[in-house]
C-alpha cells in the first residue's frame, strides 16, 4: 500500500473538544507552533511523527484517562489525512493483483461479492479503525489500553511490518535495476543474442507458433530471460536449497533503497499523478478496446464457484488495508471532534473505484500483446511480478519513445513501493518506540539498526535462489498472520470492549451515534467475515513457484514464520494475567477493563462479568 507524507503543518492544539461528562475539558491557551511533521504508512505499519509540542500547563486532548502530557498534533488540513488514507489504501495490489481477480473471476459479475463484501465487512472495519484511533489518539500497539490484554495484535502487526521489510524491499530493488537499464536507446528487454539470454530465446514479432501455450507462461521471451536470467539469475539455482551468493547488481539497488528509507528523502511524490498519466496512453493503444471488453466480459456462471467468493473476500480486505495498524495511526493525529464516518465511507470508496479503473490500463496492455502476438487475451493475462516485469516491459519496448515510457513506469512502480517500504519500517520504529522510551531517546540509532536489519535479511532475498526465499515470506509474512490479526482485534472491540461502549465514544467526537447497521456489522458481520477469510487462507495449495514446487521443510519453515507473529497475540495475553496481582477473578478483570476504568475493578464494578455487556449492541 503506497503513499507517504512529507510537509509542514501549522498545529493547533484546540482548547475545547467533545469529552466523556466524567472527564471534562478545561479551558487553556496554547501557543501556536508550527513543527514539521513527518507521516508515512505502510499496510502493516503505525505512523510516527518526528515532532513535538510543548502545551501550557492545563490542557487536555483525548478521552477520558489521557494524561495532560500526552496531547497530540493534528492535521493543519484535512485534505491531507485524506489523501494519506487514500494514498495508503492505494498500492502495487491495485495494479497487478484486482484487474486479474475481476478478469478471471467472471468480469463485471466478480463486482456482485466485491461490493457486498465491501458494505458488509470493508467499510465496517474501515469506519472501526479510523473511530478508535481517533478517539484514543494513540496508534496500533498503545491504543489496547481499551483492553490490556489485547495488546499482542499490535505487537503482532509490528512483528509482520518486520517481516514484509525483508522481502518488500527486494522488489523495490527489482524496479530500481530496471529504472537505470532503461535508461539507454535500445531497451535491453527487446531482443535475444545478450549474454544472459539462453539457445532458447525466441523473438516473436507475429503470430505465435502455438497458440495452446499461454505467452504470459513462455519463459523464452526476451523479456522473460531478461528478468529470470539477466535480473534475478534464477537459473543458476536448483531450489530454495540451492541459494547461491547474492547478486551484486542487486544488492548495490538493495543498498541504495535502504538509503533512501533510513534519511527518509523520498518527498511526498504522488504515484496517483502519475498513473493517470499512462492511463490515458494506454487506452489509446491498437488493441486495448479488445482487453478492456475481456476485462469487463460478464459471466454470472462464475458466482457458483466458492473461489470467486473467496478471492472477493480476500481482496477488498487487503485493498482497504484495515487492521494493518495504519489507518488507527493517521487517524490518531485528527482532531478530536473531526467526522471520520464520511471519512470512512469516502476513502474506502474512492480506493475500491480506483482499483476498477486501473483495470483498464492494465487490460489495455494486454489486448495489445495478445492483438500484436495473435492470440486471445487470456493468453497473455497474468498476475503478480510476472505482470510489471515481464508483459508490461515487453509492450513498453515496442513503443515509439520506448525509453520515456519505461523510466515513467519504473518510477512509478519505484515510488509505491518505496512509499509503502518507508511505512513498514515506521512502523517497526514507531510501535516499538512508543512502549519503550529508551528506544525513543536513542530513535537515530534504532532507525539504522531496523533499516541494517532488514538488509542483512533481504540478502537471502537477491541471491540466485532468493526468489523462491520471497515467495515463502510472500505466502506466509503476512497472509493467515495478518488476517488472524485483525479477527482478533474486531473481537477485542467489539465484544470485550463493546460495540455500545465503542458506539458512545463516536457519539462523543461526531454528537452523533453509529446505526444499528453498523453496530451489527461490527459485533457479528465482520467478525464472521474475517473468520472466513482465515479459513480460506488456511485451504491454500501447496506452495510453488511456477513448476518448481517446495519441499515440505520449506512449508514448515514458513508457517513457523506466521506462528511467530500470531503466537504474540496468546504470550503477551499470557504475560499480562501473570504480571498482575490479585485473585484469577480480579486478574481478568483488570485484563479486559480499560486502563482509565481500573479502579471499578476494586470496587467489583466489571460491566465484563455482566450478561447485559455481551448482550448489548
Amino acid at each position: 500500500m503506497g503513499g507517504s507524507l512529507l510537509f509542514k503543518m501549522n498545529i493547533q492544539v484546540m482548547p475545547e473538544h467533545k469529552l466523556s461528562s466524567v472527564a471534562p475539558m478545561k479551558q487553556c491557551n496554547v501557543e501556536k507552533k508550527e513543527v514539521e511533521l513527518i507521516l508515512v504508512k505502510d499496510q502493516n505499519g503505525v505512523q510516527y511523527t518526528n515532532s513535538s509540542i510543548i502545551p501550557t500547563n492545563g490542557c487536555r486532548v483525548g478521552p477520558p484517562g489521557s494524561s495532560s502530557e500526552d496531547n497530540r498534533e493534528t492535521w493543519g488540513k484535512k485534505i491531507d489525512f485524506l489523501l494519506s488514507v487514500i494514498g495508503f489504501a492505494v498500492d502495487l495490489a491495485n495494479v497487478w493483483r484486482f484487474p486479474y481477480l475481476c478478469y478471471k473471476n467472471g468480469g463485471g459479475a466478480f463486482l456482485i461479492p466485491y461490493i457486498l463484501f465491501l458494505f458488509i465487512a470493508g467499510m465496517p472495519l474501515f469506519y472501526m479503525e479510523l473511530a478508535l484511533g481517533q478517539y484514543n489518539r494513540e496508534g496500533a500497539a498503545t491504543v489496547w489500553k481499551i483492553c490490556p490484554v489485547f495488546k499482542g495484535v499490535g505487537y503482532t502487526v509490528i512483528l509482520i511490518a518486520l517481516y514484509v521489510g525483508f522481502y518488500y524491499n527486494v522488489i523495490i530493488a527489482w524496479s530500481l535495476h530496471y529504472l537505470f537499464s532503461s535508461m539507454t536507446t535500445e531497451l535491453p528487454w527487446l531482443k535475444c543474442g545478450n549474454s544472459w539470454n539462453s539457445v532458447n530465446c525466441t523473438e516473436f514479432n507475429g503470430s505465435l507458433p502455438d497458440n495452446s501455450t499461454s505467452y504470459a507462461k513462455n519463459k523464452n521471451t526476451p523479456a522473460a530471460e531478461y528478468y529470470e536470467r539477466g535480473v534475478l539469475n534464477l537459473h543458476e539455482s536448483s531450489g530454495i536449497e540451492d541459494l547461491g551468493w547474492p547478486r551484486w547488481q542487486l544488492v548495490l539497488c538493495l543498498v541504495v533503497v535502504v538509503f533512501i528509507l533510513y534519511f527518509s528523502l523520498w518527498k511526498g511524490v504522488k504515484s496517483s499523478g502519475k498513473y493517470d498519466f499512462l492511463f490515458v496512453f494506454c487506452i489509446t493503444l491498437d488493441g486495448s478496446m479488445d482487453g478492456i471488453k475481456a476485462y469487463l466480459s460478464i459471466d454470472f456462471k462464475r458466482l457458483k464457484t466458492l473461489e470467486v467468493w473467496t478471492d472477493a473476500a480476500t481482496q477488498i480486505f487487503y485493498s482497504l488495508g484495515a487492521g494493518f495498524g495504519v489507518l488507527i495511526a493517521f487517524s490518531s493525529y485528527n482532531k478530536f471532534d473531526n467526522n471520520c464516518y464520511r471519512d470512512a465511507l469516502l476513502t474506502s470508496t474512492v480506493n475500491c473505484v480506483t482499483s476498477f479503473f486501473s483495470g483498464f490500463a492494465i487490460f489495455s496492455v494486454l489486448g495489445y500483446m495478445a492483438k500484436k502476438h495473435g492470440v486471445k487475451v487470456e493468453n497473455v493475462a497474468t498476475e503478480g511480478a510476472g505482470l510489471v516485469f515481464i508483459i508490461y516491459p515487453e509492450a513498453i519496448s515496442t513503443l515509439p519513445g520506448s525509453t520515456f515510457w519505461a523510466i515513467v513506469f519504473f518510477i512509478m512502480l519505484l515510488t509505491l513501493g518505496i512509499d509503502s517500504a518507508m511505512g513498514g519500517m515506521e512502523a517497526v520504529i514507531t510501535g516499538l518506540s512508543d512502549d519503550f522510551k529508551i528506544l525513543k531517546r536513542n530513535r537515530k540509532l534504532f532507525t539504522f539498526a531496523t533499516a541494517f536489519g532488514t538488509f542483512l535479511f533481504a540478502l537471502l532475498c537477491v541471491t540466485n535462489g532468493g526468489m523462491y526465499v520471497l515467495t515463502l515470506l510472500d505466502r506466509h509474512a503476512a497472509g493467515t498472520s495478518i488476517l488472524f490479526g485483525v479477527l482478533i482485534e474486531a473481537i477485542g472491540v467489539s465484544w470485550f470492549y463493546g460495540v455500545d461502549r465503542f458506539s458512545e465514544d463516536i457519539e462523543r467526537m461526531m454528537g452523533f451515534k453509529p446505526g444499528l447497521y453498523w453496530r451489527l456489522c461490527w459485533k457479528y458481520v465482520s467478525p464472521a467475515f474475517l473468520l472466513f477469510v482465515v479459513i480460506a487462507s488456511l485451504t491454500s495449495s501447496d506452495l510453488s513457484y511456477d513448476n518448481y514446487v517446495f519441499p515440505e521443510w520449506a512449508n514448515q519453515i514458513g508457517w513457523g514464520v506466521a506462528l511467530s507473529s500470531m503466537l504474540m497475540v496468546p504470550s503477551y495475553a499470557m504475560y499480562k494475567f501473570c504480571s498482575l496481582s490479585g485473585t484469577f477473578r480480579e486478574r481478568i478483570a483488570y485484563c479486559i477493563t480499560p486502563e482509565h476504568e481500573h479502579h471499578m475493578v476494586a470496587e467489583g464494578k466489571v460491566r465484563q462479568f455482566k450478561l447485559r455487556h455481551w448482550l448489548a449492541i
